[in-house]
């Protein structure tokens, strides 16, 4: 049986052995309430949900119990969910086009709970991933932040399956070097490479299996 308050404590511990500071984003998509649950009263705080409906279903009420509860959209979204979305999410980590990007500006208001917005690098140019391409990464973090206003605050990405992980976090490390703004957040690094991804700076990382288990 997983022990999730275990589970936890031990990423935690490589984190603070390799980038103390860094936070851990407990990936709960396909895990039930009780699960999260389980992870809140272990002193988990920050999760990430990959589905608008999937989260809707779960978190309303745990915020209720944990008010200081924050919750990452980190998968895709279709632009007809974006209203729903801002309500729902602290954070979303997905701005991956331009079309939704100019959705968000147009339903974003003052009454949002989204705060924060990611821009998704397609890092390895995979054609079967969402994301912004590594070499327009600056023009579109320009066209957010200058045309649209939107609080861009990190690049996200997830490297090829079969590739050394490390080379892909260096380059999203290098991209940022190249943005206008300073001290932007990097969320990188899963279960199988997020200390890969600490060693090259990750200020986020998404872990599910080694927190959760596998998902039924």
């Amino acid at each position: 049986m997983t022990n999730i308050a275990e589970n936890i404590q031990s990423v935690k511990a490589k984190i603070t052995a390799i980038r103390p500071g860094a936070e851990l984003i407990a990936v709960s998509k396909n895990h039930d309430a009780t699960k999260v649950r389980e992870a809140l009263v272990a002193g988990q705080y920050i999760f990430g949900e990959n589905r608008v409906q999937e989260a809707a279903g779960k978190f309303p009420a745990l915020r209720e119990e944990f008010p200081n509860l924050k919750l990452h959209l980190i998968g895709p979204l279709q632009t007809n969910k974006v209203k729903d979305a801002l309500e729902l999410f602290d954070v979303i980590q997905t701005v991956d086009r331009e079309k939704l990007a100019r959705a968000f500006a147009k339903d974003l208001n003052e009454n949002s709970r989204t705060k924060e917005f990611f821009i998704q690098v397609n890092i390895g140019e995979e054609p079967q991933k969402a994301g912004i391409a590594p070499q327009q990464t600056e023009e579109f973090f320009k066209f957010c932040t200058q045309d649209l206003k939107l609080n861009i605050t990190g690049l996200m990405c997830i490297p090829p399956v079969d590739e050394q992980a490390f080379m892909y976090f260096a380059l999203l490390k290098n991209i940022t070097l190249k943005l206008p703004t300073p001290n932007l957040k990097l969320s990188m690094g899963m279960s199988s490479d997020y200390e890969e991804a600490l060693e090259m700076g990750a200020d986020y990382i998404r872990v599910g299996t080694a927190i959760f288990g596998e998902r039924s």
